[in-house]
């Protein structure tokens, strides 16, 4: 498999390309991935060790995906590097708290900019290549995206965006071959979020909120997802969200008071 990950570096981008590799390991399979993010390069080139130790080719890349003119250059680099694509996992974005009378234009812009309008632009560069090989494409969403989150009303619109993109992509591009759909993680720990999940009575709380009983975590309870997904066993999968909450966001009236009658 020859697949670009965004947002590589870090959390459910570098928990799925360790996952991609030890499965490439494990059936014999020659992984080829290329590690994209806007920051952190010495990570993104420590994860492309690591990965190489485990057997898989990594490759680089860097840039900022606000500007409309990297995702085209990622997707340049990836199949001039690793000769074609198979897969694209979008996974990188970007979270910003606020509401919507508060929020300032600049965030508003930079969110849908990272969050959605980046994904469109790399996943329909990547379309040619994808087209040739039959490929497939997991965008990463969340619950927000779900269900609306007050306090991060345009993180969450961003998100409803990016699921309804992936359901589009999914019907226009079908008869072309090629499999699009999303995975919607619940509260998960990731280098965006670990900072709240270090107060114990925080925790504490949303552990008592998710009918699973944990939050979650990127390599045991989302890589998985996103893998399975890419592979053959979803082949007959497309313009799907899989939501991987821990049944949080179907456990409200699990916590309303009982009816007397």
């Amino acid at each position: 498999m020859r697949v670009l990950v965004t947002g590589a570096g870090r959390g459910i981008g570098a928990a799925v390309c360790r996952r991609l590799a030890a499965d490439s390991k494990a059936s014999g399979d020659a992984l080829h991935v290329t590690l994209c993010g806007s920051s952190h390069p010495d990570e993104l080139q420590a994860l492309a060790d690591e990965l190489g130790r485990i057997g898989a080719a990594a490759q680089v890349q860097t840039g900022d995906l606000s500007d409309p003119d990297v995702p085209a250059r990622l997707v340049e680099g990836a199949t001039a590097g690793m000769g074609g694509l198979d897969a694209v996992v979008a996974n990188a974005g970007i979270s910003k708290t606020g509401n919507l009378l508060t929020t300032e234009l600049a965030d508003w812009n930079r969110l849908m900019d990272v969050n959605l309008r980046s994904v469109w632009l790399l996943c329909r560069a990547a379309h040619a290549a994808l087209k040739e090989t039959g490929g497939s494409i997991v965008t990463v969403a969340s619950m927000s995206g779900v269900t609306p989150q007050p306090g991060l009303g345009a993180y969450s619109i961003s998100k409803a965006g990016l699921i309804m993109l992936t359901r589009l992509m999914a019907q226009e591009w079908a008869f072309d071959g090629i499999r699009v759909n999303a995975v919607s993680p619940g509260m998960v720990i990731t280098p965006m979020t670990e900072v709240n999940y270090e107060d114990t009575d925080f925790r504490r709380a949303r552990e008592a909120m998710v009918p699973a009983g944990r939050i979650a975590d990127p390599a045991t309870d989302i890589a998985g997802v996103v893998a399975f997904l890419l592979g053959p066993d979803a082949g007959y999968l497309s313009g799907q969200n899989i939501v991987a909450d821990g049944g949080v966001g179907d456990s409200m009236l699990r916590v309303l008071p009982a009816r007397r009658v």
